[in-house]
């Protein structure tokens, strides 16, 4: 069979790219002054108390804050978002946390943003339709193809204590890696759910497998059989599809249809509007070596 050529990465460029952007990000906030709890959701109805009860729970800036219920706002009303859970969950990440220190001020912009290595952090609404697209429960095991910023394997640990994600670029597996580990000793302990590896995710995470839920946030022009196999019966992936540029975000939802036979349904998250992404990277051959796996 012949595999997606498509890179999402160029490798031509990584050692320039990691002498760039391999540094840590600052922190841009203190640390969490109060236990996480499952049970625990932020007031949603005006800004200001939203802002308080974060600083009082989470410690967060205001700033960041102001701007991230704005957001949340602006993605209810177009309906990226539709479920309590998944507003939570949106409302519990800090996106600032996940970006270049220079790309904090405008994070929560509808715009995709750079993080180095030839990769983008995606941008807050379409990260939100999908996640809201897969309405992931607690309990599910949920992979995530394309570790990228790290954003939206936190965003996914409030929604699941199962969360596996797969990143190819190993410097920035390793620097994604260290964000999370940050983030859970300043007391974000949601994030020891994320377990992570440095591999090619065309693959998928055999020996994890099966995953209730599969969310890939890198294009291709074909759904990759692996990641089929590895989704569980009754299971739901979402997947930009099609050329470079020009992907449609597709819901595929893996159905039995009697006896040992399954039925995969496809649908448009967005109605046919085209939604572009950086290329999924396929490799050739083995998957890279040396796994990075920390809870």
């Amino acid at each position: 069979m012949q595999h997606a050529r498509i890179h999402r990465r160029s490798f031509l460029a990584l050692s320039a790219a990691a002498a760039a952007g391999a540094a840590l990000p600052r922190s841009a906030g203190a640390n969490v002054p109060k236990p996480y709890s499952w049970d625990a959701a932020p007031p949603t109805s005006d800004a200001g108390s939203f802002i308080k009860w974060m600083q009082d729970n989470r410690g967060e800036d205001p700033r960041y804050l102001h701007a991230r219920f704005d957001r949340f706002q602006n993605m209810v009303g177009h309906v990226d978002l539709w479920e309590a859970r998944n507003k939570r969950a949106f409302l519990m990440t800090p996106r600032e946390e996940f970006c270049q220190p220079g790309s904090r001020a405008v994070i929560y912009d509808v715009n995709y943003r750079d993080i180095g290595f030839g990769v983008t952090i995606t941008g807050p609404r379409v990260v939100a339709r999908m996640t809201s697209a897969i309405d992931v429960k607690m309990g599910e095991k949920v992979l995530e193809i394309g570790t990228g910023s790290g954003y939206q394997s936190a965003y996914l640990s409030n929604l699941t204590d199962k969360v596996w994600t797969i990143e190819i670029i190993k410097p920035l597996a390793e620097r994604t890696r260290k964000v999370h580990d940050t983030l859970i000793e300043r007391g974000y302990t949601e994030y020891k759910s994320i377990t992570s590896k440095n591999a090619d995710g065309y693959y998928g995470w055999e020996e994890a497998a099966p995953f209730d839920k599969i969310i890939v946030t890198c294009g291709i022009d074909h759904i990759p059989p692996p990641l089929l196999q590895q989704l569980n019966t009754g299971g739901i992936m979402v997947i930009p599809v099609g050329p470079p540029g020009a992907q449609r975000i597709l819901k595929v939802l893996k159905e039995p249809a009697g006896g040992d036979q399954v039925a995969v349904k496809r649908s448009d998250i967005y109605g046919g509007r085209p939604v572009p992404f950086v290329p999924f990277t396929k490799l050739d051959g083995d998957s890279i070596k040396g796994t990075h796996n920390q809870r």
